[in-house]
């Protein structure tokens, strides 16, 4: 499928890369090394309109396509990725879960803070013990009148600490299994929810990734997040987004890298000439930007896909399989193109191999990734 952007989608894109080139990359090694959340690179993404780029106009969004949104969410990568996977969960995640399940109320009391960036909004579904399976899941959501009291423990929440609203999935019934899910909406600051210390992670390190302690958290009934029960369909809707989203990433880490590496070839000079003279090193380059372009038009085919309103969740699988793998192919490469200096943190390349290495992981493992294609091509109606 070729892919002809249109006029706004093209100065969208362009946009993006001069801020993200000129304004994050030139911080995102140190933020590397200190673990600073991105709040300023965030606050400029918001005073542009992409933190709510799906987001309506009536509720103070961009009211732009997915198509737009993927094109400025790999820029973003591409300059910092622990900016991006922020980025990411907030629109593709949050928002979106916000806009298409939550009531006028919900939608109007933090739609537009999120649409400016001024709240932030995270994602708790993974447990200790529940990750690809979410049914496993043990917090728990007893209603008690008019509110909820929500106990349980939340991993790997990513921006966990300073998000400033958080969907949480609780189970409601316990013996309905992964129908007995439900979601609800959680300010942060409320008391009975705890922000655990950062891990300290590979890679993506400015971005926060918490444990979430709730612990006898009351919040109003009217902070649930659609109908009881809901919280399972809730969160692969909203996770077939955000698998659109991490090809964007993994495209954009991509081509930081393949550029990093093509930039170098031309530069360093063995045996009398430019390493970039060499076939088997022109050769290792001509499949990167074949593996790129592909995971390129395979995330355009199903934000497309989704723009237009179709079943896209066997391509948000494919491009996110896909994509997650590629970077991690590239990466490598970029690094062995650099040779020893690849392994030094004078050059980025050694960042954006950190960096990628988690695409493959979360928002569901490749594993997972291949169980959605699979039951979707053979129509087992079985849910992973």
């Amino acid at each position: 499928m070729s892919f002809k952007l249109t006029e706004e989608q093209l100065m969208i894109q362009s946009m993006v890369r001069d801020l993200a080139r000129s304004e994050f990359a030139p911080k995102a090694m140190e933020r590397d090394k200190t673990k600073e959340f991105p709040a300023d690179n965030l606050k400029k993404l918001g005073e542009l309109g992409l933190m709510g780029m799906m987001i309506p106009p009536e509720y103070g969004g961009s009211g732009a396509d997915t198509v737009s949104y993927v094109l400025a969410l790999a820029e973003v990568a591409y300059a910092c990725a622990s900016t991006a996977v922020v980025m990411s969960v907030h629109n593709s995640i949050v928002c979106e879960s916000i806009l298409r399940y939550g009531t006028d109320d919900q939608k109007e009391k933090y739609l537009k803070q999120m649409a400016t960036g001024e709240m932030i909004g995270a994602f708790a579904l993974t447990e200790p013990n529940a990750g690809s399976d979410p049914s496993r899941q043990t917090t728990k959501a007893v209603l008690e009148g008019d509110s909820y009291v929500l106990n349980g423990t939340k991993r790997f929440t990513t921006t966990g600490k300073n998000a400033g609203i958080i969907i949480v999935t609780a189970k409601t019934d316990e013996e309905a299994r992964h129908k007995g899910i439900s979601a609800f909406l959680i300010k942060q600051g409320t008391p009975g929810l705890k922000a655990g210390p950062l891990e300290d992670k590979m890679g993506l390190r400015a971005s926060d990734t918490v444990d979430l302690i709730i612990e006898d958290c009351r919040i109003p009934a009217a902070n649930r997040l659609g109908n009881e029960g809901d919280g399972f369909l809730i969160a692969m809707t909203g996770l077939d987004g955000g698998r659109i989203g991490i090809a964007a990433q993994s495209v954009g880490v991509a081509k930081a890298a393949f550029d990093a590496a093509v930039q170098y070839s031309r530069e360093r000079e063995q045996f009398g000439q430019s390493i970039s003279k060499f076939q088997g090193l022109r050769w290792m380059i001509a499949d990167m930007a074949t593996e790129i372009e592909a995971a390129r038009l395979m995330m355009l085919s199903a934000a497309e896909m989704k723009d237009n309103g179709e079943n896209y969740t066997l391509q948000a699988s494919m491009a996110k399989l896909y994509a997650s793998e590629m970077v991690n192919r590239i990466t490598p490469k970029a690094i062995q193109i650099h040779g020893g200096y690849g392994f030094t943190k004078e050059y980025p390349v050694e960042r954006y191999y950190r960096d990628a290495r988690v695409f493959t992981i979360y928002e569901g493992t490749s594993e997972i990734q291949r169980i959605v294609i699979s039951n979707q091509i053979l129509k087992d109606k079985r849910t992973p």
